[in-house]
This record gives C-alpha cells, sequence and structure tokens, in this order.
C-alpha cells in the first residue's frame, strides 16, 4: 500500500497548474493525504472517480483545511479532536482560535490501522502561537494518538511545522529558537518519538540535505535550502511493515512536496 502525504498550499492552484492531475496520474497512490487544502469540497475540480473524498475544511474561507482520497473505503472518518480532549487541553479557548475550526485533522480507520491526517498550528514568526503549541496543542494530539492506538495502530502523517533535529534543516545555527526549530516545538516531537511512535523516514535515509519545505525567497529550493518539516510516523507494530519511506522534493506545485510510505499489508 502506498499513502503519500502532501501540503499543497491550496489546492486549486496546484489543480489549475495541472501539477496534482499530473502527479497522481504518475504516482497512483492508494490514499493521499492533503494538508493546507485552503478551500472547501468542490471548490476545486478534481476528477478522481477511483477515490473516495473527505474533506476538513476551516470555516475561515481560504485557510488551513485537510482532505484524504482513498481507494479503499474507510470504516469510518472522523473530524477534529473529540471535543473531551479540545476541552481537556484548553483548545476550545477563542483566544488561541479552536483548531476543530480550523480543518486540521482527519482520522480514517482501515481493517489494520487508523491514519491521520494533521496540519498542525504554525507557531508563527513572532511566536505569538509557541505557547498554543507547546502546552496544548502537541500534547492534545499525542493524547489523542495514544488513545487511538489503544485499539489498533496509528499511522500519522502531515505538516508537523517543526523541525526535529539539525539534521532537518540546512542552516540550523541561525535558526535555533525562531519558530519551527524551538526548543519547545523540538520537545514536542520528541514526545512522540518517547511515546513509541517510529519516524519513518530515518528507517531508511540519515543524515542532511533531505527536505519537505522551502522559503520561496533567494532560490531556497533549487539551492536546496530547506527544512524537513512534513513527516510519516507509524506506531511500534508498524515498524517493521514499512518497506520504504520517501521525499518527492522533484514534484513541484507547492513550497512542499509530497512525501510517502510503502506498507506491507
Amino acid at each position: 500500500m502506498k499513502i503519500y502525504s502532501w501540503n499543497v498550499n491550496g489546492i486549486r492552484a496546484v489543480v489549475s497548474k495541472g501539477t496534482f492531475q499530473k502527479f497522481m496520474a504518475e504516482h497512483d497512490p492508494d490514499i493521499l493525504c492533503l494538508q493546507e487544502t485552503k478551500a472547501m469540497q468542490g471548490q476545486a475540480v478534481i476528477n478522481l472517480p477511483n477515490y473516495k473524498e473527505y474533506w476538513n475544511s476551516a470555516e475561515k474561507k481560504g485557510y488551513s483545511g485537510t482532505a484524504i482520497f482513498s481507494k479503499n473505503e474507510p470504516l469510518s472518518v472522523d473530524y477534529g479532536l473529540p471535543l473531551k480532549i479540545a476541552k481537556q487541553f484548553g483548545l476550545t479557548n477563542d483566544d488561541y482560535g479552536d483548531p476543530n475550526k480550523e480543518g486540521r485533522i482527519i482520522t480514517s480507520e482501515y481493517d489494520e490501522f487508523y491514519l491521520v491526517t494533521v496540519y498542525t498550528p504554525n507557531s508563527k514568526e513572532d511566536l505569538s502561537r509557541l505557547s498554543l503549541r507547546h502546552k496544548n496543542w502537541d500534547p492534545a494530539f499525542l493524547t489523542y494518538c495514544k488513545i487511538l492506538e489503544q485499539h489498533k495502530p496509528v499511522i500519522f502523517c502531515g505538516d508537523l511545522n517543526v523541525a526535529h533535529s539539525e539534521d532537518d534543516l540546512a542552516n540550523p545555527k541561525p535558526n535555533i529558537g525562531k519558530h519551527g526549530f524551538t526548543d519547545e516545538e523540538r520537545e514536542g516531537f520528541e514526545k512522540f518519538i518517547d511515546a513509541g511512535f517510529i519516524d519513518t523516514f530515518r528507517l531508511f535515509t540519515q543524515g542532511n540535505g533531505h527536505y519537505t519545505w522551502w522559503t520561496h525567497w533567494a532560490n531556497a529550493r533549487s539551492r536546496n535550502v530547506g527544512w524537513r518539516i512534513d513527516y510519516f510516523l507509524v506506531s511500534e507494530a508498524l515498524k517493521d511493515r514499512v518497506m520504504g519511506a520517501e521525499i518527492h522534493s522533484k514534484i513541484m506545485g507547492s513550497d512542499h512536496c509530497p512525501v510517502s510510505i510503502e506498507l506491507d499489508v
């Protein structure tokens, strides 16, 4: 089974360029998870009759949003965080903006695993959402994944808006303490590892130079001055069934590129 994840930074733009259609034809994923769709279902003309579509769009137009395209119909699909968890971790506070209103999570259940696509809130350049990330969002999302894991193994993927280690960005030293590379964000990621989730890409590839996002400035992408902030993490129970994990850096159309895993099912 081939599962892909891609922050498209606006599905309508990627479709209008023809990039999305070309990608789907060439890679033929069994399941595709999208982040930052910035659209409601139907706002982009997508003709994929072999796939079931599931969308979680933000209430704010042109903002955030996730989607899942699946060849096999899931057993169930849930949107956002359960209200009990959102309340437990203070994620219904209007001062932060309710992430459940921002379309950031979709969970699809299959016979042998749960698949969660997630678009983690950016802490913002002024770090105004860092407290939300560190104290509210990261522990809430981890709690949710561990609750799912009590029933069957979990795969979660998406734009986690953090570079985990110094190998995950081209210029670590000048970015220490900046959004996406603060101690708090990196600690939030490390807690997923401590809880038993596996960073699939690192099962197969070590070292730096492997990135999934590049700024538009200074020809960063052509020079490969980027960040690895898009991931697939899996429960320990699935580790030996992950046959491959890739970054598809040659696929254009967004400031992010797709990432994928191949799973032995």
